[in-house]
């Protein structure tokens, strides 16, 4: 049997195709619980970095953070910020100011703490959320049985 160039990387070919984006774990198609799209998420992590800038120069004009560490100050800050909402809430400040939400797909129905930290830890590498499944799913969601939907 030939195969096209490439569609090794859509997957086995008895794979069920989806007619949208989330279909196979039983996401709406549109709407409040259905898959993000990725320009939000990318705005929603824009908002993210911007706030924890803020927070990381006000640690810096108390003398907490020197000038030389602010970037290491932005990480860290971004990324506890990031798990404990996250683990809290099910969003951060910037999936919130755009509407979205970290839905687990664990049977359980929340995002637990080990969840929202490799979440974290594997957006932090960049490389992991710019590949994506026919779900919109990034491997940081895949990896942690997460996505992020529409609130």
């Amino acid at each position: 049997m030939v195969r096209t160039m490439g569609s090794w990387l859509s997957g086995p070919e008895d794979q069920r195709s989806s007619s949208y984006p989330g279909e196979r774990l039983g996401f709406p198609p549109s709407g409040s619980g259905s898959i993000a799209r990725f320009g939000r998420r990318i705005a929603a992590l824009c908002v993210d970095w911007l706030v924890c800038y803020g927070l990381a120069a006000l640690a810096m004009t108390f003398g907490l953070v020197s000038e030389a560490a602010l970037s290491t100050a932005v990480l860290v800050v971004w990324l506890v910020l990031g798990v404990v909402s996250v683990r809290l809430f099910g969003f951060t400040t910037g999936q919130l100011a755009l509407g979205l939400k970290v839905a687990s797909l664990s049977p359980h129905g929340y995002v637990g703490l080990g969840q929202a930290l490799g979440r974290s830890l594997l957006i932090t590498l960049v490389i992991p959320a710019l590949f994506t499944d026919s779900d919109l799913r990034g491997l940081h969601d895949l990896a942690t049985k997460t996505a992020v939907v529409r609130r």
